[in-house]
């Protein structure tokens, strides 16, 4: 039996789960942008937020994910698409960035909310991609928002090169044979340069892959919203982070 999740790390709590915290995190982000918006790399402007405010590796963690340029903001915002763009589409699935962070909401993980207005966690493949309790739920989630969006067809991408890849591709075909989805898995061997180069339309959460996309559409805020999901969420930035 599976009793695996991607639930808290321990000391997450008080990484994340405190005011003073917070208000860190947030400066710490605030600080962020200010220095991407003016040329800084993305790992001297982490090394400096996080020395300035003494953050632990995971509290760093959280803040690159939280972070962007202006730049890069209003890139990510002119690409943004609502779901009723998505009717009668063709949508391509960033499978193991959305599989996962729907596996850690739903096992009450801290997720982070970006100045993009993207969600992120903490988890990763690391190399080997390992079923959890919340897996079969989070493709359930993934079928409702598949036949609310009206897409005509979701092609999911899963990065080849991860253990069990083939496995997960695998249950995704056979759950979609079972219940008559018109949806398609594929492995690539460099899945974020796929996504970014040949879909019109991307559904990740990725940083990478949506300042070079086409268009984007997020699935998570969106799930949140329409299904009710409860979820661990924390903001890391003020009302006008700039």
């Amino acid at each position: 039996m599976n009793n695996r999740n991607r639930g808290k790390n321990t000391g997450d709590d008080g990484l994340f789960g405190t005011g003073k915290q917070l208000e860190k995190l947030r400066a710490a982000v605030h600080d962020m942008h200010y220095l991407l918006s003016r040329g800084y790399p993305e790992k001297a402007s982490s090394e400096l937020a996080g020395n300035r405010y003494k953050l632990k590796t995971r509290q760093i963690q959280a803040v690159r994910g939280a972070s962007a340029s202006e730049s890069q903001l209003e890139t990510r915002r002119s690409k943004q698409l609502k779901i009723h763009d998505l009717k009668n589409k063709v949508v391509f699935l960033d499978g193991f960035n959305v599989l996962i962070l729907l596996e850690s909401l739903l096992s009450e993980a801290y997720i982070f909310e970006g100045l993009d207005g993207c969600l992120r966690d903490l988890s990763g493949v690391h190399g080997t991609y390992k079923r959890v309790n919340q897996t079969l739920r989070s493709v359930e989630l993934i079928t409702s928002f598949f036949k609310k969006s009206e897409a005509s067809k979701l092609i999911w991408i899963f990065d080849q090169p991860v253990s069990n890849s083939g496995r997960i591709r695998q249950m995704v075909t056979d759950f979609a044979i079972e219940h008559d989805l018109d949806w398609q898995a594929e492995l690539q061997f460099n899945p974020d340069q796929f996504l970014a180069e040949q879909a019109e339309i991307a559904v990740s959460s990725d940083a990478w892959i949506l300042d070079h996309c086409k268009s984007w559409f997020n699935l998570i805020g969106y799930s949140i919203n329409e299904e009710k999901l409860p979820v661990n969420s924390v903001t890391l930035f003020h009302n006008e982070p700039v």
